[in-house]
């Protein structure tokens, strides 16, 4: 049979999924329904049991999902049952900052080396991790077994910086500058523009009235 291919928002919902499971779990709820789930993300239940679906029958009809089950699952689906390394390149403030914000350790992912090409920066500590030259990517990347990239460096540097995590064998990228980077296909890449998001909500401000006053288009 052909694989199923699944869409990726099914797979950006999983980890929302996975946050309101880990919260019931730290309560000691043992079961919850779809509804119940479908509640506390504003998401239809029949949306959350298809999601699932994809994947295999984690559910019992008429008592719902087991928690912890479904967790150990979904970390299993999204790769976390093991540990991801991850680079960063670029220790400005948005760099540090990343690389202070410890939650998703416990995901099994955590950022082991980060990057950047200002000699004032380099040698300095950030969480334990001390910053490294540009130059030395590649080789850090192969040798502590790297699977991802973050890029937080200016818009103008980050083609060039993506270009080297290609070369050590990044398998995806998460960039936080704003531009359109290229990668080659087999390489995953996604994309956390600030800019975008926030110039994309102000259209919303106030939606419902405007709404009222917009012309009808053809």
């Amino acid at each position: 049979m052909k694989p199923v291919k699944i869409s990726e928002a099914v797979v950006r919902r999983l980890p929302l999924y996975l946050q309101v499971l880990n919260d019931l779990h730290k309560r000691d709820v043992q079961t919850v329904s779809s509804q119940e789930l479908g509640n506390k993300l504003d998401l239809n239940p029949a949306q959350i049991r298809k999601d699932l679906a994809y994947f295999g029958d984690f559910g019992r009809k008429g008592i719902g999902y087991d928690v912890t089950y479904l967790i150990e699952k979904i970390r299993q689906i999204l790769k976390l049952d093991q540990p991801l390394f991850v680079a960063l390149v670029g220790a400005g403030n948005l760099g540090r900052a990343l690389s202070n914000y410890t939650t998703y350790l416990k995901d099994n992912m955590k950022i082991t080396a980060i990057f950047d090409a200002n000699p004032s920066i380099i040698g300095t500590q950030i969480n334990s991790l001390t910053v490294q030259p540009i130059d030395a990517l590649k080789e850090t990347v192969i040798a502590l077994n790297i699977r991802i990239g973050i890029i937080t460096v200016p818009a103008v540097e980050a083609q060039s910086v993506a270009d080297r995590f290609v070369e050590a064998g990044i398998e995806g990228i998460l960039n936080f500058a704003p531009t359109v980077l290229r990668v080659p296909d087999d390489i995953r890449i996604h994309y956390a523009d600030f800019t975008t998001e926030l110039l994309s909500l102000a259209y919303y401000l106030d939606k419902e009235g405007n709404e009222e006053n917009e012309p009808a288009m053809d």
